[in-house]
């Protein structure tokens, strides 16, 4: 009885969700208002997120390199094993999966928030009453601006977690830069910096629209606007999980 109640509630809540996507993508009523948005969101949500991407990003790219080279290196194995495992985590998981359920919390909650914020203070209603579409004039918006500047956060993640492991060998002196380059170097595959920003793509879609939809449903006072923001980063981050698996062996 209780797992079919739970599978109701869930068939529910994904029926609502598909119905608020589809009120989303429809055309803007004014193209000039929705570029507006648009920029503003990108910056916002992508831009604004930037200086965290960057120094969580140095500092995994150091600890992964330092990790590799304390306990995996050996005499038995070539002096590059490190630099290439710490490039092929950086490239296929962290950069991808990993910097997007970071990004879930502090994206998800703020998107959240905002429209939540907005719902149960009646401005969507007072959309609603002037006729203008309020789900396509507040989601779209969200989702093409963090669909968009995704893919330049995954590669400033890329790149600043070299620069950490880099930041290991010239400064800690845990190898030398001539190893660790090697690594970096070896068997190099472009395809796995590609899936990467394909990965990202529908994780971004991901965190801004199952966001959104929580906050525009919420009803109550503040006190659901914290859960709804709660629930989002939740929901999001274990969506990306399991998208994470099934896109991980489609690309492959």
């Amino acid at each position: 009885m209780f797992l079919i109640k739970l599978l109701r509630n869930w068939l529910t809540t994904f029926g609502s969700y598909l119905f608020l996507m589809g009120r989303s993508f429809s055309r803007p009523e004014r193209m000039r208002v929705f570029m507006k948005r648009y920029v503003k969101e990108m910056s916002q949500l992508g831009v604004d997120s930037i200086g965290i991407v960057l120094l969580i990003s140095f500092f995994i790219g150091a600890v992964i390199c330092i990790q590799m080279k304390v306990n995996i290196q050996s005499p038995w194995m070539p002096h590059w094993v490190t630099g290439y495992v710490t490039r092929e985590i950086m490239l296929l998981e962290f950069s991808s999966s990993i910097m997007c359920l970071i990004l879930a919390g502090k994206v998800g909650s703020n998107i959240a928030s905002e429209i939540g914020t907005m719902r149960v203070t009646q401005q969507i209603d007072a959309l609603d009453v002037m006729g203008v579409n309020s789900a396509c004039h507040l989601i779209l918006p969200k989702i093409m601006g963090l669909v968009t500047i995704m893919p330049f956060l995954v590669i400033f993640s890329s790149t600043m977690g070299i620069v950490g492991a880099y930041a290991t060998a010239y400064v800690g002196h845990m190898m030398s830069p001539e190893d660790l380059t090697s690594g970096m170097h070896h068997a190099f595959n472009s395809w796995f910096m590609w899936m990467s920003i394909i990965k990202s793509l529908f994780f971004a879609f991901i965190i801004s629209s199952v966001s959104s939809y929580y906050g525009y449903t919420v009803e109550g006072g503040s006190v659901e606007v914290g859960k709804s923001s709660t629930d989002a980063v939740v929901s999001s981050s274990v969506l990306i999980l399991f998208s994470d698996v099934f896109l991980t062996q489609l690309l492959s």
